[in-house]
């Protein structure tokens, strides 16, 4: 098992940077395929971005593409995401996630914890 604490949410007006960090402990952050997930007042749960075990591979949906980049410092035990270009449509809650089974989804349902969300706004 591994808890996850994410950090690094605020204000931010539109074009602006910001980056998240998702700090874990008790467990070895490498066993885990690792997420960030947004959610909008009103929405469901969407994926942002993930990154594989050792950071080889990485996905993003394709409205962050270019902008998003998400990386992980096993050491550090810690998981990044950096968000250039912020847009008000990228306001939400994020949540980091993590998923023993390495399943790939982009669906939460197989992350198997969760951190307990920072809130990022974009202002226009």
């Amino acid at each position: 098992q591994v808890q996850l604490v994410e950090s690094g949410g605020g204000l931010v007006q539109a074009g602006g940077s910001l980056r998240l960090s998702c700090a874990a402990s008790g467990g070895t952050l490498s066993r885990y395929s690792m997420a960030w997930f947004r959610q909008a007042p009103g929405k469901e749960r969407e994926f942002v971005a993930r990154i594989s075990r050792f950071g080889a591979s990485t996905y993003y949906r394709d409205s962050v593409k270019g902008r998003f980049i998400i990386s992980r410092d096993n050491v550090k035990n810690t998981v990044y995401l950096q968000m250039n270009s912020l847009k008000p449509e990228d306001t939400a809650v994020y949540y980091c996630a993590a998923d023993e089974a390495n399943s790939g989804s982009y669906s939460p349902d197989p992350y198997d914890y969760w951190g307990q969300g920072t809130q990022v706004t974009v202002s226009s």
